[in-house]
């Protein structure tokens, strides 16, 4: 029997068999086609092998979530506002790569400037994506010769699976997309800025499988034991739908409320007499002149809908969206009972949570900044030095403040703590050390950071040095029987 007629013979049953086939004989032994789903030949080397997270979306439901965010996040103003802020303020005034190093200084501002990388219209929407899908992942493409990177873009929609280390379930190896049209899948090798070494054997072999090329993957909003990032907006999105629908149903009403007829009273008539004025009647125009009698009165009559009080149902659901994201009511325009005094320690929480999402995103870019050092210096030599791994730890990403404070009273403060401690140290109660740091906690609020044991030598160092006083000559002490 055919394979397709095995496989239907296990299907319908030893009585039904195909057309033309002969009948098998009774001691035969029947085989018959396992039960399942087709499976890839290349599946096993693409399963997860830590195991299936259970607090992991499916993936339907992962690309749902990236569906309707992008879609709240175009269509609703709430959404929309949500994701935008935060943006705004953390590019806003733009971020910038610091290195101690000229060469490698040199080599991050071309990275920036190129043009396929473009950083200036990219990185927003780069970090925007970030919030609204809950992951990026950005394939990297390095010249041989010269070093230099570009970064590509993967659609978070594309990616399938993300593989993560066997013996360490919270560290992303490997990136698999969906299956193209042709059947084939890119298989992305995740960016780690440390040695192959720092990885067990078996996880080095599972790294070597993907063959496309590297890529760096990032993720928020998620846990150790998952795999994928959330959005931003997740938890929100049936809340800000309900929102929008109770606006559009207050835009009814308030239509309805607008509508009015006329009701025409008649006096005295008969059924027939009413039916026969009203086939007469024709609504009266503006300025128009209307006469009747005393058996007849005409009235304006419109639906009275004031059923509750709409400003405070809208309050109450917008609160609740914006409550859920750290965002204030009046930064979306509900300043009621908002004063400069509450407003700023009503700011405080979504300040801390910006801090947060500043903080990532500078990891992003030093991890990539780092990558791009380290591949200009590869291309020039195989190995780094041990001074040029230690530059590679000076890297920072700068960023401007995130809002403009109030410094005020922040400099009368550190002018009160340096007179109390220039008291302190004439007193000997505190060292010189301890007065620093001091200063130093007070100046970091107004954005100045002091390294406490360098600042302390630079400053002993600058001191003028005083000459050494010459030693007093003592006189030797008279005999008492000199006069004699």
């Amino acid at each position: 029997m055919s394979l397709l007629g095995r496989l239907f013979g296990a299907i319908l049953g030893p009585e039904s068999s195909a057309v033309g086939e002969v009948a098998s004989p009774p001691n035969a032994t029947r085989y018959a086609e396992a039960a399942g789903a087709t499976v890839d030949a290349d599946d096993n080397e693409w399963r997860r092998l830590s195991g299936d997270s259970a607090r992991d979306l499916a993936p339907m439901t992962q690309q749902r979530m990236q569906r309707l965010a992008q879609h709240v996040w175009e269509s609703n103003l709430l959404a929309n506002r949500l994701i935008e802020l935060p943006l705004a303020y953390l590019l806003s005034q733009g971020v910038t790569w610091r290195v101690d190093d000229d060469a490698a200084q040199a080599a991050l501002k071309a990275h920036w400037n190129d043009g396929i990388n473009a950083y200036r219209i990219k990185l927003p929407k780069r970090v925007r994506e970030l919030a609204l899908f809950g992951e990026q992942c950005y394939p990297v493409f390095r010249d041989v010769h010269t070093g230099f990177v570009r970064l590509g873009y993967l659609d978070p929609a594309q990616i399938e699976t993300v593989v993560m280390d066997p013996d360490n379930t919270e560290q992303p190896i490997g990136v698999v997309t969906r299956r193209n049209a042709k059947g084939a899948a890119r298989r992305y090798r995740v960016i780690v800025n440390a040695p192959e070494s720092a990885f067990s054997p078996r996880t080095q072999e599972i790294r070597a499988t993907f063959s496309t090329g590297d890529a760096f993957y990032f993720r928020v909003n998620d846990l150790c034991s998952t795999t994928r990032g959330r959005s931003d907006l997740l938890a929100q999105l049936d809340w800000l739908d309900a929102y929008d629908q109770f606006l559009f149903g207050e835009l009814d009403r308030a239509h309805h409320t607008r509508a009015f007829i006329w009701d025409v009273k008649i006096t005295g008539a008969t059924p027939e007499e009413v039916k026969q004025r009203a086939s007469e009647i024709t609504p009266p125009r503006a300025n128009s002149v209307r006469v009747h009698n005393e058996s007849e009165e005409w009235n304006a009559a419109s639906p009275e809908l004031n059923a509750y009080d709409a400003g405070q149902a809208a309050r109450l659901f917008r609160n609740h969206v914006l409550g859920g994201a750290s965002v204030p009511e009046h930064w979306y325009g509900g300043a009621e009972d908002v004063n400069k005094s509450t407003g700023a320690s009503m700011t405080e929480p979504t300040e801390k949570m910006l801090d947060m999402r500043q903080a990532f995103v500078g990891y992003m870019l030093e991890e990539i900044g780092r990558y791009v050092v380290r591949s200009h210096w590869n291309a020039l030599e195989r190995e780094l030095s041990t001074d040029q791994v230690e530059i590679l730890d000076t890297l920072v990403v700068e960023w401007p403040e995130l809002t403009a404070k109030d410094t005020t009273k922040y400099a009368a403060a550190l002018q009160q703590i340096v007179a109390a401690v220039s008291g302190a140290l004439a007193e000997q109660l505190i060292t010189r050390e301890t007065a620093l740091r001091l200063i130093s906690a007070m100046a970091k609020r107004l954005g100045v950071e002091i390294d406490v044991v360098e600042e302390l030598e630079r400053a002993l160092a600058e001191l003028p040095r005083v000459p050494d006083p010459e030693p007093e000559v003592v006189p030797p002490p008279v005999p008492a029987n000199a006069d004699e």
